[in-house]
């Protein structure tokens, strides 16, 4: 009997999660070879980085549609469903198709599973998902993005044609490390021998470590600053107006419907991933232009709806939130900016709050529905320290938050006079802003 889309996330879900490590591909290559190796059928450009993978994933996505190649994307994690990890020419699979490629790696994966000292993990089951369901598609090209790391990441399986190593910092440092140079060595593991290394701007520490290992690897570094960039960009109504510099040419007057700088130097990464994966001299600026304007990044300063303006951000780290702190303040004018903040408690908590103080009138403090989240009555202890307890509020269910918040940016109850020139930002964890998606009406995407 087919399992129902319910029960696949049940028995997902029941696996080993995201935040349990073992370092090791044996598992993961065990079932793709049971698979077939369904990884080695189409090529593959590989992201890494500690921010921007996802934006940067969704970019070279649509710049390869347009260019007629078929495409599989595989990003993490998910904001809503977790049939979003896994998209076929840029549309994520529906909950009947999920269903179909779990059950078709389900009888591999037992097999794994009795044969090895730890079970496939919720990961792994994902990785090979993705993998077999590109495979069986067919696609050309799968735009596949790491989980945690990348040596030892699960889909580090695959070899990439293509390497793109957004900036580097510090994240999940009980896994990867407490400083970028020691990180970025187990994330310079998905650049492969032969293939183009796009390497954004990174402190001289973590490019020695980059470029000494394209140098080993004999692999062809294309560097940020050097080989490309980011020319000029200009705020525009609903995104920013960019000019890029790409491997062998300018591209100008280039309408990005995504806010902040950061995103404009994610474009400038996916252009130049796109020229090396394709060997072009310079791609149609007119096809550049026209795929960049269609680009959407759910949950990456997603305006969710107006009167007041809110916005979903999903910045969870020291260097995301300064990415996004920087954003509203070139694209917004808000007068008050209300935060409706839920973090993880293993996330550099002190720091993303001192990050947002300067900017945030008051801070709506609540928490998300995983186990992994940090107590809202903890968080509103360390935001009084630094907001000072008059600015905080404390509001633990997140339906209750969003109206609150809502509310005091629009004026009402602890807001700014001003109504209707408030906004709120809801940011903090990847899964505080999926279920406020949710409960805003977004759509999966």
């Amino acid at each position: 009997m087919t399992p129902t889309y319910a029960e696949v996330e049940r028995a997902l879900l029941g696996r080993w999660p995201e935040s349990r490590l073992e370092p090791s591909l044996d598992r993961i290559a065990a079932i793709c070879r049971l698979l077939g190796d369904p990884q080695d059928a189409y090529a593959v450009v590989h992201l890494t980085g500690t921010n921007g993978k996802t934006s940067t994933s969704r970019m070279i996505d649509t710049l390869l549609r347009a260019l007629d190649l078929r495409t599989g994307r595989f990003t993490s994690p998910h904001l809503q469903s977790m049939t979003e990890r896994i998209s076929l020419d840029g549309v994520p699979l529906t909950e009947a198709q999920f269903v179909d490629a779990f059950a078709d790696v389900a009888a591999y994966a037992q097999i794994v599973d009795d044969s090895s000292q730890h079970p496939l993990s919720y990961f792994e089951m994902m990785v090979a998902m993705a993998y077999a369901a590109f495979a069986d598609a067919p696609i050309d090209v799968a735009v596949v993005e790491v989980g945690m790391g990348g040596s030892w990441d699960a889909t580090n399986v695959a070899t990439g044609q293509v390497a793109v190593v957004t900036p580097i910092g510090v994240d999940h440092a009980a896994y990867l490390g407490d400083q970028p140079e020691i990180i970025a060595v187990e994330k310079s593991g998905i650049i492969k021998p032969g293939s183009h290394a796009v390497l954004a701007e990174q402190s001289p520490e973590v490019m020695d470590v980059l470029m000494r290992r394209t140098v080993d690897v004999g692999a062809i570094a294309l560097r940020e600053g050097i080989d490309f960039g980011v020319n000029d960009r200009v705020t525009a109504l609903g995104g920013q107006q960019i000019s890029l510099q790409g491997l062998s040419g300018a591209y100008d007057e280039i309408f990005l419907p995504l806010h902040g700088a950061h995103q404009a130097h994610n474009a400038a990464y996916a252009l130049a991933a796109v020229e090396a994966f394709t060997g072009s001299k310079q791609l149609d600026p007119d096809l550049v232009r026209g795929a960049f304007a269609q680009v959407t990044s759910p949950g990456r300063l997603e305006v969710v709806r107006r009167s007041p303006t809110v916005l979903l951000d999903a910045a969870h780290n020291p260097h995301g939130a300064e990415a996004t702190i920087q954003a509203v303040q070139d694209a917004f004018s808000f007068s008050p900016l209300i935060g409706v903040v839920g973090v993880m408690a293993d996330k550099d908590v002190e720091e993303m709050l001192r990050i947002f103080e300067p900017v945030m009138a008051e801070i709506v403090i609540t928490q998300n529905s995983t186990d992994r989240a940090m107590p809202a009555d903890e968080l509103a202890e360390i935001a009084g320290d630094i907001f000072g307890d008059e600015r905080v509020v404390l509001v633990p269910r997140l339906d209750d938050a969003l109206e609150r918040a809502v509310a005091m940016a629009d004026g009402g109850e602890g807001g700014d006079d001003a109504i209707g020139s408030g906004g709120v930002l809801v940011t903090g964890s990847v899964v505080t802003v999926g279920e406020a998606r949710v409960l805003l009406g977004g759509t999966v995407a």
